[in-house]
Formats: structure tokens, C-alpha cells, sequence
């Protein structure tokens, strides 16, 4: 009785949904997680940057978290990307498709870190 209790307790005071018998967070993952660095110094660039995901007809700018110093978007959406880092300053950079899956709860996230070369 005890340890159903503390079952119990876990799950209330834990966001979770049961998804066929699979416990899944209700936390809203990212399929897209992209690091800009300068080709030069390696550091990383934030400003003046612009990251594009496209999907077919689908396409978002993702946007830069603060503290994380990345680039996120795709949230929970599956999908065959091509990322496109677009600067004023830097060389154009078009990837390689990126495949976001999925998984019984959420999708897997991609995690990118690109190079950009000064113009």
C-alpha cells in the first residue's frame, strides 16, 4: 500500500499521459536544435543570423534561445528537412536533408552545429 501511494504521488505531482501503456511526458520537444559557429574563431553567432527549416510546402524560421545559444523550432513535427543559415555577413550555408523520427511520445530531436564561412 505504501509504495502505491508513493506511485501515486509520482504521477500527480509529474506531467505524464499514458500513450498504450507507455508513460510520455507532456513536455513539447523540438525536432530542431542548430548551433551557429564562426568557420574562423569557433565561436558562436547569434546576431544577424536567420535559420529556416523547409519541409515540402512547410517552412519556419526557428527561433534562438537565450542561455542555449542554438537555434530551435520543429516542434513535435516529424519531417524531412533542409536547414538554411542565412547572414549578411557569412556565406550562405543550405544542408543536407535532416530526418526528425518520432517515437511512442515525442519526436527525437536533431541537434546541428553548423560552420559558417565570413564573406
Amino acid at each position: 500500500m505504501k509504495y502505491t501511494f508513493l506511485i501515486f504521488m509520482l504521477f500527480l505531482t509529474t506531467c505524464v499521459k499514458v500513450n498504450n501503456g507507455i508513460i510520455c511526458t507532456e513536455q513539447f520537444v523540438y525536432g530542431l536544435n542548430v548551433t551557429v559557429k564562426n568557420a574562423d574563431t569557433n565561436d558562436i553567432i547569434t546576431e544577424g543570423i536567420t535559420v529556416k527549416a523547409k519541409d515540402g510546402n512547410y517552412e519556419e524560421e526557428l527561433m534562438y534561445m537565450d542561455g542555449f545559444n542554438s537555434f530551435i523550432g520543429a516542434g513535435e513535427r516529424t519531417g524531412n528537412y533542409i536547414i538554411e543559415i542565412t547572414s549578411n555577413n557569412y556565406q550562405t550555408y543550405t544542408s543536407e536533408v535532416i530526418v526528425v523520427g518520432e517515437d511512442e511520445c515525442h519526436v527525437i530531436p536533431r541537434v546541428l552545429e553548423t560552420l559558417l564561412q565570413t564573406n
